[in-house]
């Protein structure tokens, strides 16, 4: 169907106003900044009018995802998609699916159903504002989302194309921040929660945010498009985030392959093979045929093989089919209690939940699939496993006893920037030496570092506080090596590294949009970096007895002097000043907006993270981090306020795109409104069902 982009305008215009036919007594109120209030008599109907508005708000990225979910998107849209299928069909996720959805409870197989219904009666109800090629997806059903889960979370977030195929990072785009606070460190005696993922702006990490409220629910906050229930989120009572955790519930096996099989404890084993057939689009609308051939060893499916060795992939939890179900039991919850029953399940593949409620309580809890091994620390683990032998197979996972839970510590607070979980607080709350080695890693970022530094020493907080340090882009980085460098330039720096350091001098140490020096600072760390190598530049390394400051110093004065008087050379050539602004550099682009970037990359100690891609003229475009922010206070009722920095929609004609970037710029959160008096105040369009 032809459509220009004036039709689907009008058409997403006319959604807006236009009720919904459906079962009476479910409302959709959207409010000024695209957000969903959805009001329900019952679950089903909740659930149902959620998909409605998620396909409204992200039809087009919404069907994508479910075309890529099922391993048929170069069916629909061509040879781009073939890899992605190869990956998804690989790791049996579309007949896991079926298996998951025959699987669930009544109630949750119900709920999936409605949110697919949903999403196909806005779809057929609203043919022109759904782009014609996303269509052929149609209809969506509840195996597909569960397919989508599967993808998104266990073979994106705990396993990853990327890790499998060794591909690069040029930032940390699976990371988040998040703090919870106790009354007694509060001046109004009310806990505080930070919900602060940092994810690319696009595609599969796209965040959508609602309000659901039903009869035993009001909960608030935001998902994945595609994901039917609340990821993150808070109610009258209590809320809770999440982190990447440092978490190993995947493995990579190396085979020696021998006779059409593999070595496996002193005899060779079969190949489990199977043959799959990926129809695949061609420029002129035809389709072609693809053969896929899997090998499943014991272990897992084979993903690579080269040179008589093979890698197969085995995955802690695609056995856990009630993930979406325990974050709909999590929102529901009206307590410690009842939320931690909800967590005893085990059914998240992997994440850190941070709690705050309003009876004072916080909790830390490393959650996940994480296996039972018989051996090896985390170097061992996460690395290739030798797979030749039962030894290193494991079968079981650590049961929730077993996982480090930090609740109501000493400090009254607790934090997490995707460090492990033994630096949760300060003084320290867990024995690492009490867990298997292999459970998490013994670090703590620079982004940590600032992260606890900034809870430990500011006293007793406010909701508005607790939004300013969120905010803050001063870099932990700087305030370690900074003085060190400066007497380095001072004994063995040239005329061009002095006056680089006298840049540097007058620098803020932030990565503010106005910050001069933030730009040469960035450009020295990669370059003595790039000099050092492996052994890295500092003169002391990382330790547990100093885990809040350390590593620091320069390794090597003269080495250092040298990068710094390199870096100035490269930024004067690439900006013509060694002080040009961060934001000048650095832009936020979205919704037809152009503006100057405040934040920037985790491993320089920023705590509000932003990942940047190059564009034109030397500039760099934001394309993820900082994604989804609330800030939330549990008085009765909660007070929050909330962000999406690419604001609330995708779909082409909505004005929501971009909406909230301003704002985002500018360091502001906005008011969320969960009365129906605040938000009819705020009311943009009300849909009826």
């Amino acid at each position: 169907m032809f459509s220009t982009p004036l039709v689907r305008l009008g058409a997403w215009l006319l959604a807006c106003v236009a009720p919904a036919p459906a079962a009476a007594g479910t409302e959709i109120l959207w409010d000024r900044y695209g957000v969903p209030h959805i009001f329900a008599e019952n679950s089903s109907k909740l659930i149902y009018a959620f998909g409605w508005a998620q396909a409204q708000a992200h039809g087009d990225l919404l069907l994508t995802l479910i075309g890529e979910a099922r391993g048929r998107a170069a069916e629909y849209w061509g040879q781009e998609h073939l890899q992605s299928d190869r990956w998804v069909r690989l790791n049996g996720i579309p007949a896991r699916a079926r298996d998951w959805y025959r699987a669930q409870p009544a109630e949750y197989r119900g709920y999936l159903d409605a949110f697919a219904r949903g999403v196909n009666d806005y779809c057929a109800r609203n043919q022109r504002a759904v782009a014609e090629s996303r269509r052929a997806v149609l209809p969506v059903n509840g195996a597909d989302l569960l397919a989508h889960y599967q993808r998104a979370i266990i073979f994106t977030f705990v396993t990853g194309r990327e890790r499998v195929e060794g591909a690069a990072r040029s930032w940390e785009p699976a990371g988040s921040n998040t703090w919870a606070v106790a009354p007694r460190r509060t001046q109004n005696g009310k806990a505080l929660l930070v919900q602060n993922p940092h994810l690319p702006w696009s595609h599969l990490y796209t965040w959508f945010e609602a309000q659901l409220a039903a009869p035993g629910l009001n909960a608030y906050g935001a998902t994945l498009v595609g994901c039917p229930f609340l990821g993150i989120a808070f109610n009258d009572s209590l809320g809770w985030s999440h982190t990447v955790n440092t978490i190993d519930a995947a493995d990579l096996y190396e085979l020696s392959l021998e006779q059409g099989g593999y070595r496996f404890d002193g005899g060779v084993r079969r190949f489990e093979t199977e043959r799959q057939r990926i129809k695949v689009k061609g420029n002129d609308g035809r389709l072609r045929e693809e053969e896929l051939i899997i090998r499943r060893s014991v272990h897992g499916p084979v993903v690579a093989e080269r040179g008589g060795k093979a890698l197969a992939l085995r995955v802690a939890s695609l056995d856990a089919a009630g993930s979406l179900s325990q974050w709909w039991d999590m929102a529901r919850a009206r307590n410690l209690a009842e939320f931690e029953t909800a967590l005893q399940r085990l059914q998240l593949p992997m994440f850190t939940v941070m709690y705050a409620d309003r009876d004072g309580h916080i909790l830390h809890f490393f959650a996940g699939r994480i296996p039972v091994r018989k051996k090896g620390g985390w170097g061992f683990w996460s690395g290739i496993v030798p797979g030749d032998t039962s030894a290193t197979l494991w079968t079981e996972v650590h049961r929730f006893e077993e996982l480090p839970r930090a609740l109501d510590p000493p400090s009254g607070w607790l934090q997490n920037a995707n460090d492990p979980p033994w630096t949760t607080t300060f003084p320290a709350v867990f024995d690492p030496d009490r867990f298997p080695p292999y459970l998490a890693p013994r670090s703590m970022s620079f982004r940590a570092q600032r992260s606890a530094r900034m809870l430990d020493e500011n006293g007793r907080l406010t909701l508005e506080k607790l939004i300013e340090l969120k905010h803050s882009t001063r870099m932990e980085l700087a305030d370690r090596i900074l003085d060190d460098l400066e007497r380095a330039v001072q004994t063995r720096g040239g005329a061009e590294a002095r006056t680089a350091m006298q840049v540097l001098s007058q620098w803020d140490r932030s990565a503010d949009a106005e910050s001069r020096g933030a730009v040469l600072f960035e450009e020295f760390t990669r370059e003595v970096s790039r000099r050092a190598g492996r052994k890295g530049p500092f003169a002391a390394a990382w330790n547990e007895r100093e885990a809040r400051t350390t590593p620091d110093g320069l390794a090597d004065p003269a080495m250092a002097a040298a990068a710094l008087e390199a870096a100035a050379a490269a930024v004067r050539a690439r900006h013509g000043s060694l002080d040009v602004p961060w934001g000048q550099v650095y832009r936020l682009r979205a919704g037809g907006l152009d503006l100057p970037a405040n934040g920037g990359p985790g491993n320089l100690g920023i705590f509000r993270v932003l990942g940047f891609e190059p564009a034109a003229g030397g500039r760099f475009v934001a394309s993820g981090g900082d994604s989804y922010v609330a800030a939330i206070e549990f008085s009765s009722p909660p007070r929050a306020r909330a962000l999406i920095a690419y604001g609330n929609a995708s779909q082409p004609g909505s004005r929501h795109g971009g909406d909230q970037l301003e704002l985002f710029a500018r360091k502001q959160l906005r008011p969320v409104w969960r009365t129906r008096e605040e938000i009819e105040k705020n009311l943009e369009s009300r849909q009826k069902f």
